[in-house]
């Protein structure tokens, strides 16, 4: 019988699916299953918690922060991308972010998050080139992301 953890190992392992995708919370059993998945990987995992994000500054904090991004990040969008491209300090076989919390970013600075979105799917296009899994999930309850596709 396959199990969620299953599931979510063997899409994980996918390195051509790579990229940006919304987690509903009613798929597969949720964090725990996809996070047991990402360390059977071997995959390097970060969770960044947006529920305090409100605007691009805090959006960009928190990743640096959760994602232990290097003290030269300087919080904007080439910084982002540079150390999305550079994840050097955390050498892995691939990588999982789980962008959690996302609603209130959403509701406030939607611009800002599809922007910070764009830039993880532009990453996770140079790593797949490379061989490399970039997944990000995005956990958010909200209906308006009804153009970033399912996990």
């Amino acid at each position: 019988m396959n199990t969620p953890q299953d599931h979510f190992e063997t899409l994980l392992r996918d390195v051509a699916r790579a990229g940006v995708y919304h987690l509903p919370h009613s798929r597969h059993g949720g964090h725990d299953d996809i996070v047991a998945a990402a360390e059977n990987c071997a995959y390097v995992m970060f969770r960044v918690d947006l529920s305090r994000a409100a605007d691009k500054q805090g959006l960009l904090a928190a990743i640096g922060r959760d994602m232990a991004f290097p003290e030269w990040f300087g919080s904007n969008w080439d910084a982002l991308a540079d150390c999305l491209n550079d994840l050097g300090w955390r050498p892995g076989e691939g990588y999982l972010v789980l962008l959690e919390h996302c609603d209130l970013l959403h509701e406030r600075a939607a611009n800002e998050l599809a922007t910070a979105l764009q830039v993880f799917e532009e990453a996770a296009n140079s790593w797949r080139e490379q061989g490399v899994a970039l997944w990000c999930l995005v956990d958010m309850q909200a209906d308006g992301i009804a153009w970033l596709p399912g996990l």
